[in-house]
């Protein structure tokens, strides 16, 4: 083995480190001192060296870079980018910018009359229409738009011609026309302009040049369902469907939806099923869940309806949970991270997101509750129990209060209150809401011990429920502690600045403790919120008028009587205000209009039958005398005005028979007795001894009877009534009368007594050519008219209590 192993010799070992001391001796700046030629080269401006027959050889053979070799120069090729030229140009001095050339020559001028230069102009003028158009559409001027769209249009046209007359037609800006085309459609559409927006959209459409213009047959259908002409749009939005390819999922789904929506429109429900079916296996929603079960609804399939209510609770929701927006840590970046986004776009989009989806299972769930089971109350624990059972937990609580405000619906008071009662043990959101509720129903029972009891409950669970604290200021309110009340609803409104009901109520407060520039105040600010609130309205009116400002009063009832046209006890007022500043003209016209759509209010009835009596047109003033003696037939009186009015008329016969009419109804009326007695005397009727004997018993009887009230009079005897049965002075049978009816009764009073003659008293003749301002007497609906009066009804102490939205 060790044979065939040779060692190397000693001497046959090469040095490793050998040749390093070893160059080239043209590089040995030692010797440049001695260098003849170097130091020529020094010597010559800008280094060069002068034309030499000799040259020095490189290292490797070769001339010298710039060295004369067979009378050829060797380019200088590594400073030719610095400036440096060939041999011809060795003279010239170093110029690596070309400044010695001087400056350089001006620009060649743009032709702008060139066809070339006028269509690029054309298409920028173009493009600067569309896009005006499109911003003044976002900004809300869908007028400027869709001129601008139009200009748009006609330019593009006229660049079209010029493009045809320079170039070939394949070079016509297909892209442009487009545009063009599509947003002068869309403007039109904008502006309702349906018809021009569909010519527009048949232009693209039929144009084969324009690639995927079928897919535009989805705003056509738009248009059609916005006319409601649903079949054919579903017919466009079927085209769109055929040419939209299968990867485009998002958009063939919403076509399908719109498809559904249509199907709804038409009542096919069969039709509708299919597609929001189709939908919801695909790609679920919420809209197309919701549909779906309005769809089962309609046709009236319980079952059917749970499945697509469960299908409408698992759509997923896609947000982010809440808890992500709460800093586990005190660490400042991440705290400020958190602060950042808590509120940002995102975050109001996931808030929006959520939001439409609890309306949409609530009012499902409203809508099918009453229909799955066999009463509404097991169908509301139904939903109940599937929505407690997905992420929609806590929309469970409110459920239930939805069934006890159903429960309210149906008048079932009892069931109402133990379904809110049992939120009593439940967290304090809830329970707070509940209470919120249960003090409201006290409170309109009246009953307000325990409406206070809930209400102080609903505040304790939480003390910045606006509703709470509203409904508690009532309690307080009724029990006639108002500034107390009026701090409840202060913090009310430093809860939720937005609480119309505190402010109103507010309003209220101050009005009752006669503090009326702040209660105007407060109005004022409520009006400017709920611009057409027939409440506000009256109640500005009313502080003007108890600040005694009537001309303010009626600009303000004029305001309202502009909302409410047919309030009747608008317009009442505003013939007391006239009356009152003297325009009987303008006061008759709102008390005319007050009677025909209410024409049961006493006032008004008594303010128009005094009215035509002033005028002298006593036949006018009968029907309404008559129509307050059949509101109230146990008032005397309007049947002795009914009389009053025929004796001074003429009509004596007449008056005869009605003062008979009354005598027989209410025989110890003493006036009806004297008027009986001068009537049969003047006439020469036999039964003027049989009414005399009657009235003389009367008027001992009462001698006899003041006789006896005198005698045992005390201190407070002087606060008993007058005389009964006087038409004038009968107290006892009238009904209390304020400031307004006490002018009213004045001016009956002033109707002939028993010592005037039977004509008029007055020399003034009628004039034969009056006519009636308001023409001859319509017949109105009466119904609609007592509804009205009585639904709206704005007393001072309506205090609006506040229920919990739904």
């Amino acid at each position: 083995m060790m044979e065939n192993v040779r060692l190397t010799p000693e001497t046959d070992e090469d040095d490793l480190y050998s040749g390093y001391n070893d160059y080239n001796p043209t590089y040995d700046t030692k010797e440049l001192e001695n260098d003849t030629a170097f130091q020529q080269a020094v010597r010559t401006s800008h280094g060069r060296r002068p034309p030499s027959k000799t040259s020095l050889a490189s290292s490797m053979g070769r001339p010298m870079t710039g060295a004369i070799q067979d009378g050829v120069t060797r380019p200088l090729t590594a400073v030719r980018a610095a400036g440096f030229t060939k041999a011809a140009f060795r003279g010239s001095a170093f110029d690596p910018l070309g400044q010695s050339r001087g400056p350089a020559p001006p620009l060649e001028t743009k032709n702008e009359d060139s066809p070339e230069e006028k269509i690029r102009q054309l298409e920028k003028k173009v493009n600067e229409l569309v896009e005006e158009s499109c911003i003044a559409n976002s900004c809300g001027d869908l007028k400027l738009a869709l001129e601008k769209a139009k200009d748009a249009g006609r330019m593009e046209r006229v660049l079209v011609r010029q493009r045809e007359q320079v170039t070939t037609p394949e070079n016509i800006n297909l892209d442009l026309t487009y545009s063009v085309l599509f947003n002068l459609a869309s403007q039109y559409s904008a502006n309702d302009m349906y018809a021009e927006a569909l010519n527009t959209y048949q232009v693209i459409v039929k144009n084969k040049i324009f690639s995927n213009a079928g897919r535009l047959k989805v705003n056509m259908g738009n248009i059609y369902l916005k006319q409601r002409n649903y079949s054919k749009a579903i017919k466009f939005y079927r085209m769109a469907l055929d040419q939209i390819p299968s990867i485009h999922k998002e958009m063939r789904i919403k076509i399908m939806r719109n498809i559904g929506v249509a199907f709804i429109k038409t009542g096919q429900y069969s039709d509708a099923i299919n597609s929001f079916e189709h939908i919801m296996s695909m790609a679920p929603n919420l809209k197309a869940g919701f549909n779906l079960t309005l769809s089962y609804f309609a046709v009236g399939d319980r079952e059917k309806m749970k499945k697509a209510f469960q299908k409408l609770i698992a759509v997923p929701l896609e947000i982010d949970d809440d808890d992500k927006y709460i800093s586990p840590s005190d660490d400042t970046h991440t705290n400020l991270v958190i602060e950042a986004i808590k509120n940002d776009h995102l975050r109001q989009m996931e808030r929006e997101r959520k939001a439409m989806a609890e309306k949409y299972i609530m009012t499902a769930a409203k809508l099918i509750a009453p229909v799955i089971e066999s009463s509404f109350a097991v169908g509301y624990d139904w939903c109940v129990e599937v929505v407690k059972a997905s992420q929609y937990v806590e929309l469970a609580n409110d459920l239930e209060i939805n069934k006890a405000i159903t429960y309210l619906r149906q008048k079932d008071f009892n069931e109402a209150v133990e379904t809110l009662k049992m939120f009593e043990k439940k967290d304090s959101r809830v329970k707070s809401a509940a209470a919120t509720n249960l003090s409201s129903l006290y409170y309109l029972k009246n009953e307000f011990a325990q409406a206070s009891s809930y209400a102080d409950l609903a505040v304790n669970s939480d003390r910045y429920n606006p509703s709470a604290l509203t409904n508690k200021g009532n309690t307080v309110f009724a029990n006639g502690d108002y500034e107390k009340a009026a701090e409840f609803y202060k913090e009310a409104l430093r809860n939720d600045s937005s609480c119309t009901e505190a402010l109103y109520n507010i309003g209220l407060t101050y009005k009752k403790l006669n503090r009326l520039d702040e209660a105007l105040d407060c109005f004022l600010k409520l009006h400017a919120i709920l611009r057409n609130s027939a409440q506000v309205l009256y109640q500005i009116a009313n502080i003007y008028e108890l600040m005694e400002d009537p001309n303010q009063a009626i600009e303000w009832l004029m305001q309202l009587i502009s909302v409410v046209p047919t309030d009747s006890r608008a317009l009442s007022k505003l013939g007391e205000l006239y009356d009152s500043e003297g325009d009987k003209s303008q006061a008759f016209q709102y008390y005319y209009e007050s009677y025909r759509y209410f024409p049961s209010n006493i006032d008004v009835i008594e303010w128009l039958g005094a009215y035509y009596i002033d005028t002298q047109f006593c036949e006018k003033a009968i029907q309404y005398f008559e129509r307050a003696s059949l509101i109230q037939p146990t008032q005397v009186k309007w049947k002795l005005m009914v009389a009053s009015c025929f004796r001074r008329s003429g009509n004596y016969q007449k008056a005869l028979d009605t003062y008979k009419d009354i005598h027989r109804k209410f025989p110890e009326n003493v006036e009806c007795l004297r008027f009986l007695v001068r009537l049969c005397t003047d006439i020469g009727l036999k039964e003027v001894q049989e009414y005399a004997t009657k009235l003389k018993r009367l008027e001992k009887m009462k001698e006899i009877r003041e006789q006896r009230i005198k005698s045992g009079r005390d201190g407070s005897g002087g606060s008993r009534s007058k005389r009964e049965g006087s038409a004038g002075h009968d107290s006892g049978q009238n009904c209390s009368a304020s400031s307004k009816g006490e002018r009213l009764s004045a001016k009956l009073r002033a109707l002939p007594g028993t010592n005037e003659p039977y004509e008029s008293s007055s020399n003034k003749e009628i004039d034969a050519s009056y006519v009636d301002p308001l023409g001859p007497q319509t017949e109105r609906p009466k119904t609609a008219a007592k509804k009205r009066a009585e639904e709206e009804d704005f007393a001072d102490e309506d205090l609006g209590d506040y229920l919990l939205p739904e």
